[in-house]
C-alpha cells in the first residue's frame, strides 16, 4: 500500500501526474519514430556514400599501381605531394530534436604541388585521385558522426519511454487504485456508522 494519504485531492493529484507522465511518454514515443526514421536516411546517404568512396578508392589504387610502375616506389615517395594549405574543410549543422547533425565538404584540395621534378601523367593521375579519395571522405565522416549521435539519443530516449511504459505509469496506476479501493472501504465504513447511528 502506497504511503500517500487516501483522499480525494491525492486521487486527483496522482491522476494529473499521470497524464502529464503519460504525455512525456507519448512525446518520447514520437521522438524515437523522427529519430528512427532520421537515422534510416542516414544510413541510405551513407550507404551511398560509401559505394562512391569504395569505387574512388579502388580508382586511386589503380592510379597508385600505375604511378609506381611509372616512377618505382622512390621515385613516388620523392614525388611532391598537393599543395593542402589553401584546403577548408566546410561543415554546416542543424538539429532534430535536439541532436546536433552535421554536413560536411572538403574544398580546395587539389592545387598542383609546386617544384616537381620529374612529372608525369601518371603521378598526376594518381595525385587527383586521391585528392578525390580526400573530398569523398569528409561527407562519410560527418554521416558516421551523425548516425553515432543519432543512435546515442534514440538508445536514450527508448530507455525513458520503456521506464515510464513498463515501472512508472504502471506504479502510478497501483498507487491511484489502492487510494481508491481504500476511500471506497472508508465511505462503506461511513455509511454502515451512518445507517447504525440512525437505527432507533
Amino acid at each position: 500500500m502506497s504511503d500517500v494519504s487516501a483522499t480525494r485531492s491525492a486521487v486527483i493529484e496522482l491522476k494529473d501526474e499521470r497524464r502529464a507522465m503519460h504525455e512525456g511518454y507519448v512525446f518520447l514515443d514520437e521522438k524515437c519514430l523522427l529519430l528512427a526514421g532520421e537515422i534510416l536516411r542516414e544510413l541510405a546517404r551513407y550507404s551511398r556514400l560509401q559505394s562512391e568512396f569504395l569505387k574512388l578508392h579502388d580508382d586511386a589504387l589503380t592510379a597508385l599501381r600505375v604511378a609506381v610502375m611509372r616512377h618505382g616506389l622512390h621515385g613516388l615517395q620523392i614525388y611532391p605531394p598537393a599543395d593542402l594549405s589553401p584546403a577548408r574543410l566546410r561543415t554546416e549543422g542543424r538539429s532534430l530534436m535536439g541532436v546536433r547533425l552535421q554536413e560536411a565538404t572538403f574544398e580546395g584540395g587539389d592545387a598542383q604541388a609546386a617544384g616537381t621534378v620529374d612529372r608525369s601523367p601518371e603521378a598526376e593521375v594518381c595525385r587527383r585521385a586521391f585528392a578525390a579519395l580526400l573530398v569523398a571522405a569528409a561527407p562519410i565522416a560527418a554521416v558516421s558522426g551523425n548516425l553515432e549521435r543519432l543512435s546515442l539519443e534514440y538508445r536514450r530516449a527508448v530507455r525513458r519511454a520503456r521506464a515510464l511504459q513498463d515501472v512508472m505509469l504502471p506504479e502510478l496506476d497501483q498507487t491511484i487504485y489502492e487510494i481508491d479501493s481504500r476511500l471506497e472501504e472508508l465511505e462503506r465504513e461511513d455509511a454502515i456508522w451512518m445507517r447504525q447511528g440512525a437505527s432507533p
